[in-house]
């Protein structure tokens, strides 16, 4: 990994180079654009990796807020964003990881999974409070209404933008890092999977203007990715330490009630009864019973793809569990050898010698031949 004491070299620009070096090749693509920011000539040019583009003035009751939606733009910040998440990947794997599964004497399925627990553990709990800071001011929490009300939302703050491109800057780094993480074949397929999902739900309510309940619903998925990831981790601590995954358990099929039940709201009955149904894709409108029909089937196939896991999961868990305890129960128990009767000769003993009660020896005196 990047910024790590390295006692082996290797050709420049091969590929045991780039998969050692990659953060520091992106520290100083990162470092290029902001020296960019202290000349004029290349301020502007730099401005567009950093910021987000498209920033309209809204008039508003006192005076005029800035709003942004989104364009082609948007593919530059993310791509600058993408080199910022790769850095911060190889601090938190340099740093914090790899110290605390040196102590752990994980084995290598283990330590693969431990390092993908601890990367999402500290991803989904900085998304969870920032997701919720970001609703909380927005309002979205305390007028659940304002979900689909004012439909097409076009305009966002910069705070909501902001968070959107970071997130898909976030799972598009996700791609590479199989790559330079050097993850086992048998775990790629399962890992693209889940980044597969988060990029298309994500982008869908960012191109598709519903960014307000993709907020909620970012809320709600990511705290139980949380609450799992944690328990992987106390587990590969202790394998005795279950109670997370037993809370984990419980709050995932609650969330996925909640996020069907939040998504059929917005989408099947909010937006259905909004005036402006139409399919304007100039004006950021997507209203048609066909596209909500879509929308709907695309979460409600995902959340059943989802809990239908976790139920073959939960039953293959109990099936290793019952086995298990069947086996201790067949386990026939060791037989007891019977205890010897040792046979006492009649008499007593005196010195270690047998005496009849008479005072005579009771042995038989082997009579001399004459």
């Amino acid at each position: 990994m990047a910024f790590r004491r390295r006692t082996k070299s290797y050709p420049l620009f091969s590929q045991e180079f780039v998969i050692h070096n990659h953060a520091d090749i992106g520290f100083c693509l990162v470092l290029c654009v902001l020296i960019g920011l202290m000349f004029e000539v290349t301020a502007k040019t730099a401005f567009l990796f950093i910021l987000p583009q498209y920033n309209v003035s809204v008039p508003a009751a006192d005076s005029e807020t800035v709003h942004y939606h989104y364009g082609p733009k948007d593919l530059v910040t993310i791509l600058f964003y993408i080199f910022i998440t790769i850095i911060l990947h190889a601090v938190v794997q340099e740093y914090i990881l790899d110290k605390i599964s040196k102590r752990l004497h994980l084995s290598k399925v283990k330590h693969s999974k431990f390092n993908e627990s601890g990367q999402l553990v500290v991803f989904h709990l900085s998304s969870v409070v920032w997701c919720f800071y970001v609703v909380l001011t927005e309002g979205y929490l305390t007028n659940p209404r304002s979900l689909w009300e004012d439909y097409p939302h076009v305009y966002l703050s910069f705070q909501v933008k902001f968070f959107y491109l970071c997130q898909l800057a976030y799972w598009l780094h996700a791609l590479p890092e199989l790559y330079f993480q050097k993850v086992r074949k048998e775990e790629i397929p399962r890992q693209l999977q889940y980044i597969c999902l988060y990029l298309i739900h994500i982008a869908g309510a960012y191109l598709l203007n519903l960014s307000r309940l993709g907020l909620i619903l970012l809320l709600l998925q990511y705290s139980t990715e949380f609450l799992f990831h944690m328990a992987r981790l106390f587990y590969f601590a202790d394998e005795n330490n279950e109670k997370l995954f037993n809370a984990w358990a419980a709050a995932f099929g609650v969330t996925r009630l909640f996020i069907l039940t939040l998504a059929v709201l917005a989408i099947g009955f909010g937006l259905a009864r909004m005036e402006n149904q139409a399919f304007d894709p100039e004006k950021g409108n997507f209203n048609t019973l066909l596209c909500r029909l879509c929308m709907l089937l695309l979460v409600c196939a995902a959340q059943a793809w989802l809990m239908w896991r976790f139920i073959h999961s939960q039953l293959r868990h109990w099936r290793e569990y019952w086995n298990e305890q069947s086996a201790k129960r067949r386990i026939p128990a060791a037989p007891r050898l019977p205890a010897r009767l040792i046979k006492r000769e009649s008499g007593y003993h005196e010195n270690g010698v047998v005496k009849a009660e008479n005072g005579t020896s009771p042995r038989t005196k082997k009579l001399k031949s004459p």
